[in-house]
């Protein structure tokens, strides 16, 4: 049986996330080696206004996701596998052993930097909880259009669903899923239309970065946020990462892949919970648990049974 190490997506971010990170040498380390690539103080990218910041957002929950990891690697509790949403995928990358964690902070700068200024307003992403892929699917037939463009972006679970584009187009589709019996359905935290089409150009230009960027062999499986697979090639892993903001995230795939692996402990990294939930929802058996709720000390006792369960 194995453990799976989840990283949120935009959303959960808080202010003076960086500031709460647990005080000790290691976190000392990676905050100095994260404000080295950067080439300034990563510990002013958590103010309330800085994360108004695509780029800023994007950067924290890297920074957040590597060093609560890491912690927990510290604490003894080594993953099988690991998997993150969308901005996720970077420190799962960097966890996994593929990507050094001063590459992914210059990636995700640029990232951030390329999706903001794609579309600097009015447009973002929306969640609809309550309907099918297909249901929703026939909606966004009905209003998409070039002059008010939406699409599908994420895949969570069997009934929940985030759709990406402009404002106006968006506002639409929530009323129609409303009318027809959506459960819930709200704007995201999230400024900028992610994993659809309307990221093409800027996806293209994160392509060309990764060239001059060396990956390697993971040392525990990256399993892909968007495709569901479990990639150990460097030059795949680097073409999902780049790739991953213009393409249709599917969480629910994802988490199904992870089960049908054994994965029977699923932790997810700080900040948030609600890839917890989703996860949950895919695993008949074991244990899926946000490790900002339940503390490390939890995680390592469910880690340690999992792992006697197994045996030598």
């Amino acid at each position: 049986m194995n453990i799976l190490f989840t990283f949120p997506g935009q959303g959960p971010q808080v202010p003076d996330m960086l500031h709460r990170l647990p005080d000790n040498p290691l976190t000392q380390d990676l905050l100095t080696q994260a404000s080295t690539a950067l080439g300034s103080d990563v510990l002013a990218l958590d103010t309330a206004d800085a994360l108004r910041s695509t780029r800023a957002v994007q950067l924290c929950l890297l920074i957040a996701g590597v060093v609560w990891a890491k912690q927990l690697q510290a604490a003894g509790v080594e993953p099988d596998f690991c998997s993150g949403l969308s901005i996720g995928a970077f420190p799962a990358a960097v966890i996994s052993g593929a990507l050094c964690f001063d590459d992914a902070v210059r990636l995700v700068a640029l990232r951030g930097q390329l999706m903001q200024q794609a579309y600097p307003q009015g447009y973002g992403l929306s969640a609809i909880t309550g309907l099918s892929q297909d249901h929703v699917s026939r909606l966004l037939q009905q209003v998409n259009s070039p002059q008010m463009p939406v699409y599908l972006a994420n895949i969570n679970a069997e009934d929940q669903m985030v759709i990406a584009g402009s404002d106006s187009a968006m506002q639409q589709v929530l009323s129609l899923a409303k009318g027809q019996g959506a459960q819930k359905t709200h704007l995201l935290a999230v400024s900028v239309p992610s994993h659809c089409a309307l990221l093409d150009k800027p996806a293209a230009k994160l392509v060309n970065a990764f060239k001059s960027v060396r990956l390697h062999c993971p040392t525990c499986g990256y399993l892909s946020g968007t495709t569901g697979r479990v990639y150990w090639q460097p030059e795949k892993i680097a073409e999902d990462l780049a790739m991953n903001m213009s393409r249709t995230v599917n969480w629910r795939d994802a988490m199904v892949a992870a089960y049908q692996r054994d994965v029977r402990l699923a932790i997810e990294m700080p900040p948030g919970s609600v890839l917890t939930g989703l996860t949950r929802r895919a695993m008949e058996q074991g244990e899926a648990l946000s490790l900002c709720q339940s503390g490390i000390p939890m995680a390592r006792i469910l880690a340690g049974r999992l792992r006697e369960r197994v045996g030598p």
